[in-house]
């Protein structure tokens, strides 16, 4: 646990004085903002869209079994077979068994925040295979060696010059190519690629439970091009990203489109029903969906943070917040990061282990204000906050100088009895972390109860 806390911090402080990291990171975060206004001109009302989507997704998770079991009934009929992992580990050895019966020796991977959490590309590494991921930043990432930084830009931290750099040292081209260039030689490795490949992986934005579907949304075709192109298809996903009717997406997907990235609709929007039906020409022989617990059941069961499943990873939480926006998103140390990171983490790993990233936050509700679907973020934090101490997670020498606290709060007669000197040495002297970066506090001579008193009396 401590070892965690303080490897964050270490993050944290080194990124939080990084001039460079923070020039890149308000650019990029800048340029969303300026486009997120028009996205959201589409909508009537984008409040009333975004509770009714909240509602939806309110609807799904509170009957989440029986929505499953009319996903799996409906993809099922199609030929698609459907795996339940509860651990990230059963995941991973079960697209290992898939791939060992396909004799596959590369894979091709796309629109998936999920093999992040699991670590499937090192998995598979360990097996001889490989992975390729093929988004643009999370190809950037993985040539990198690096995890990717956002949930919807991976790259988010890298500049087209870092990128020209890192181009030019691992596939050797010129330092100096633009953007547009650099797009072209990513596109031609890629290829080369997909005609290897014998699997495809993806993600999935949404399951859809009535038609039994998923539902992919990307700009770049490449998610289309790793569901179809390769003889076998794999989709990973969360139980949560489950929504009742094929209709909702016409909610949904203007939503994703802009709060993820200041769109109106994203370029490429994908149904999958299942491989290859008999007469058609195109798509993969084989699809398996792989639907994935670990830990999700944990938040289901809590009725407080439960609505924390309602989220459809657009990222806006993290474009909003002013603590990420300071250390980017590799401090946190987890796939998610951001709000929403540090609202999920806990619960899906061990709280003990991962409550201190609830602590990663001004608690300005800037998280919750721009939420797609309307996920009280700030105050499932502070929930956070309050189970790991009635779980016992919180050091003995915390417990007792809040107990100290309450008694001093209570009894204004101790707070009086106490002179400023002793209130000033007491803060400081038990306050240590806070003092790392900030000077002495200090107490006023007069508290505002002897002012009150010098003022007006006894009353």
């Amino acid at each position: 646990m401590k070892e965690r806390a303080t490897d964050f911090i270490s993050k944290s402080s080194v990124k939080a004085a990084d001039k460079d990291h923070r020039q890149k990171i308000n650019f990029n975060i800048g340029r969303y903002n300026a486009v997120v206004p028009s996205g959201k001109q589409q909508f009537l009302d984008v409040n009333l869209a975004r509770e009714k989507a909240k509602n939806i997704k309110w609807k799904a998770i509170e009957s989440l079994d029986r929505q499953l079991e009319k996903f799996e009934t409906g993809i099922t009929r199609r030929g698609t077979k459907v795996i339940w992992a509860e651990t990230a580990d059963q995941a991973c050895e079960e697209i290992l068994k898939i791939c060992q019966e396909k004799n596959c020796r590369t894979l091709v991977k796309s629109k998936s925040m999920v093999t992040e959490e699991i670590h499937l590309n090192e998995f598979l590494q360990e097996h001889n295979i490989e992975s390729v991921e093929t988004d643009l930043g999370e190809y950037i990432q993985q040539l990198d060696d690096e995890p990717p930084y956002h949930i919807v830009t991976p790259a988010m931290h890298k500049s087209k010059e870092d990128v020209a750099k890192l181009f030019s040292e691992k596939l050797g081209t010129d330092p100096n190519l633009t953007p547009e260039q650099l797009t072209l030689v990513a596109r031609e490795t890629l290829r080369e690629k997909y005609t290897r490949a014998e699997i495809g992986i993806t993600g999935a934005n949404f399951i859809i439970a009535d038609v039994g579907a998923i539902a992919v949304t990307e700009n770049e075709g490449n998610a289309r091009l790793s569901c179809a192109w390769p003889k076998t298809h794999i989709v990973i996903t969360g139980i949560e990203k489950i929504i009742p009717c094929l209709t909702d997406l016409g909610l949904f997907w203007p939503l994703l489109a802009t709060y993820g990235t200041g769109q109106r609709i994203t370029v490429y929007n994908t149904i999958v029903t299942g491989p290859k039906q008999p007469g058609e020409t195109d798509g993969p022989e084989d699809m398996y969906v792989i639907l994935l617990d670990n830990g999700r059941t944990n938040i289901l069961a809590n009725a407080k943070t439960r609505e924390s499943l309602y989220c459809i990873r657009c990222g806006a939480c993290l474009n909003a917040c002013p603590v990420y926006k300071n250390i980017g998103g590799h401090a946190y140390g987890t796939a998610y990061s951001g709000p929403i990171g540090s609202v999920i983490t806990p619960h899906l790993k061990n709280m003990d282990e991962w409550k201190h990233l609830s602590y990663a936050s001004s608690l300005c509700g800037n998280c919750t204000e721009v939420c797609a679907v309307k996920i009280n973020l700030h105050e499932l934090l502070l929930e956070n906050r309050h189970e790991s101490v009635d779980e016992g997670d919180s050091p003995f020498g915390e417990r007792m100088a809040w107990k100290i606290w309450k008694q001093a709060m209570l009894h204004r007669k101790f707070m009086n009895m106490a002179g400023n000197k002793m209130k000033n040495w007491a803060i400081n002297k038990f306050l240590p972390d806070w003092k790392k970066q900030r000077s002495d506090m200090e107490f006023p001579k007069k508290s505002f109860n002897q002012l009150w008193r010098e003022k007006h009396g006894s009353r």
